[in-house]
């Protein structure tokens, strides 16, 4: 169905030193083949050309004129590099579809969903407005959205992460397309999610004879659907095959080195001596605007995000927390750093920060810190990493001189694994494992005692999220630092905790020692989410 041959693609841009453009090359003859209805997995980490492998299929970098490719594209009868734009167009989204990694980045953020749902059937498929409204309330029902027609009228903002992706799906299979390319469809979801996606996708696959290719850089997740597989690195195929040789037996040294860093359990547990923190029938509640009683009066829902949770860290272990998306993960480490209201007593070093004014809690900000989510976003776009990782300084250790701060942020960075050099730079000059090692090292500067690290490995490919893991365990050694570690990644969570808390609707459905949790789960929906994973 689709054959790709001797593929090679070059970014260009302005030269500093010369009038022509500079080129750079970031595919390299790339091949690869896929069968009607068979599912192929393109697997690398991030920047081997996997993404833009896919996005050169459907012609979509060629537009903006700064993308030139060499080399052979064939889907059918169709010489895919040699047709016209309006020719190439009639192909996107009918014949050939694509699920984009980020959906809250895919999706107009300005239309509501039924609007961006129903352009591709009457643009495609010439279905009247009825026609086109009844297929796409079928497709969101086929795809396991609640409430299908109050969702048309939605906005991608009003969506889960997981509601947004099966929109995606849906969007992608409204035209009944030949071959589906699926970009990272499961990277941000939690396990439970990500098993639901998975199996959604094998079951329209099989219902419509659709070829898949998945583009992945984890390989544990490739076993379970894919039947061949492509690695891909520095924009070139450096091994091919069976799904299930490659996974056993393989033979480059990369596809090696890929498999080696799937986080491992860890094999020595910490219990901890005394307790650092308690949290007691600690609870967060927000009210959520749903719409008008009347002309005047509007009707709220109270949401308990956080509800009645007690439980101890203690000082020097990894407090392990999992759930699933909206399960209060996330709430419940803000709430612990006082950044939402709550109710309750958190006790800290015999200290309840419920009872501390505003300033007395600055005061103790430096002792506990936290890692957001995503560190491009928590990252300023304004201030070098130098100025970044200094600032905690600043506003802490106000005694220490100029010199002083800045032998301190070296120390800090080569702590995390960057060089000096860094110090200058900004953050969009940095790949997502670098730009994370810069969040942890704006934190590390101050020596906490406890670190709240909000899905810190998420969007990491695998060997950095080795890496990662290795760094948090050394540095807990060295300073003894506690951690709160929030994820939804089971193998991170099982690498690094020593005691673990499962949360669902908010509440602490189980919790332990993380080893007797994980070989021996109490409750039907810890089992479900191991299950899953």
């Amino acid at each position: 169905m689709l054959t790709i041959n001797h593929l090679n693609g070059w970014f260009t841009s302005p030269s500093l030193t010369r009038d022509d453009p500079a080129e750079i090359q970031v595919l390299h003859d790339v091949s690869l083949s896929i069968s009607a209805g068979e599912t192929v997995a393109l697997v690398g980490e991030s920047g081997s050309g996997k993404s833009v492998t896919a996005l050169s299929i459907l012609r979509l970098l060629e537009e903006g004129g700064s993308f030139r490719l060499d080399g052979s594209i064939g889907f059918e009868n169709h010489a895919l590099l040699e047709l016209h734009l309006d020719e190439i167009r009639k192909i996107r989204g009918n014949r050939i579809s694509m699920i984009f990694q980020e959906p809250m980045t895919s999706l107009n953020p300005v239309y509501t969903i039924g609007n961006q749902l129903l352009e591709p059937l009457r643009l495609h498929r010439g279905l009247n407005n009825k026609e086109a409204e009844d297929e796409a309330l079928y497709l969101l029902e086929r795809t396991g959205i609640d409430e299908p027609r109050n969702r048309l009228r939605s906005f991608p903002h009003q969506l889960s992460g997981g509601q947004r992706q099966r929109v995606m799906i849906a969007m992608a299979l409204a035209c009944r397309p030949q071959l589906l390319i699926a970009d990272e469809p499961t990277t941000a979801l939690d396990v439970s999610t990500q098993a639901q996606i998975l199996e959604l996708i094998h079951d329209v696959q099989q219902e419509f004879s659709m070829a898949l290719l998945l583009i992945t850089h984890d390989l544990q997740l490739v076993g379970k659907i894919a039947e061949r597989i492509y690695i891909m690195k520095d924009g070139q195929i450096v091994e091919e095959g069976q799904a299930s040789q490659i996974l056993t037996t393989p033979e480059n040294p990369y596809t090696q080195q890929l498999l080696a860093a799937v986080p491992r359990a860890r094999t020595s547990y910490n219990q901890g001596s005394e307790v650092l923190l308690t949290a007691k029938g600690l609870s967060c509640r927000f009210k959520v605007h749903r719409g008008w009683k009347n002309l005047v009066r509007k009707d709220y829902q109270i949401i308990d995000s956080v509800a009645n949770v007690s439980f101890e860290i203690r000082r020097g272990t990894t407090c392990g927390v999992i759930g699933e998306s909206g399960s209060g993960k996330t709430t419940l480490g803000l709430a612990l750093l006082k950044l939402v209201q709550s109710s309750g007593a958190i006790i800290y070093n015999g200290a309840d920060l419920q009872t501390l004014s505003r300033k007395e809690m600055r005061q103790l900000r430096s002792r506990i810190q936290v890692v957001f989510q995503d560190p491009f976003s928590s990252l300023s776009p304004r201030m070098t990493v130098g100025e970044i990782v200094e600032e905690g300084l600043r506003v802490h250790k106000k005694e220490l001189s100029k010199d002083q701060r800045r032998q301190f942020v070296q120390e800090a960075l080569a702590e995390v694994g960057l060089d000096g050099g860094a110090i200058s730079r900004y953050p969009y000059e940095f790949s997502g494992g670098q730009r994370q090692r810069i969040a942890l090292a704006r934190v590390l500067i101050l020596k906490p005692e406890l670190l709240i690290l909000d899905e810190p490995t998420s969007a990491l490919d695998m060997t950095i999220q080795a890496q990662l893991i290795a760094l948090l365990n050394k540095i807990q050694k060295s300073y003894n630092i506690t951690y709160l570690f929030i994820s939804h990644d089971l193998k991170v969570i099982r690498a690094l905790a020593d005691y673990l808390i499962v949360m669902h609707n908010g509440s602490i459905i189980e919790q332990g020692p993380a080893q007797s949790v994980f070989t021996n789960p109490t409750k039907p929906y810890t089992r479900k989410l191991f299950e899953a994973a």
